[in-house]
């Protein structure tokens, strides 16, 4: 797979019938090992091994709905109260971090209206905290710690 522009890590990957397939550490089973996929399970062990993101309290794929349409998010973080912090969306290396995969994570977070997003595609970071009472928004210079993530 495609070196990212994160720490290197070993996974546990197999090969069934000709696919290659990752262990999701989150949800305890092995999945197709797409570009996306590379990108996710290498932003949560950066996220777990860099910044003390406890894996406990990320969740990979989870199902909502949205003006009646089922979505998934990529991550979302939690708080040691149970309660979502943050939103990541996660993109193949090579689909361009734009202003479409910022206007879907802004889409989701309707749902959540949560205090922060990260979007990523492996080779760009970005991570934005949302004030929805003052109706702003701040792009910060580096995906913040668990503590200061879930100190604001």
């Amino acid at each position: 797979m495609q070196a990212l522009n994160l720490p290197t890590y070993s996974f546990n990957i197999k090969s069934e019938s000709g696919r290659n397939f990752i262990l999701d550490v989150i949800r305890r089973k092995y999945v197709a090992l797409t570009p996306e996929e590379w990108v996710r399970q290498n932003f949560i062990r950066y996220l777990n091994e860099e910044k003390q993101y406890p894996f406990s309290l990320m969740s990979v794929e989870t199902a909502f709905s949205l003006f009646q349409l089922r979505k998934r998010s990529d991550i979302i973080i939690y708080n040691r109260l149970g309660t979502p912090v943050a939103m990541v969306e996660c993109k193949a290396p090579e689909v361009k971090i734009n202003h479409h995969v910022f206007d879907q994570i802004i889409r989701y977070n309707l749902k959540f209206k949560l205090n922060f997003i990260m979007v990523t595609n492996g080779l760009q970071h970005f991570c934005c905290r949302l004030d929805h009472y003052q109706n702003t928004s701040d792009f910060l210079k580096d995906i913040p710690d668990f503590n200061t993530l879930n100190a604001d």
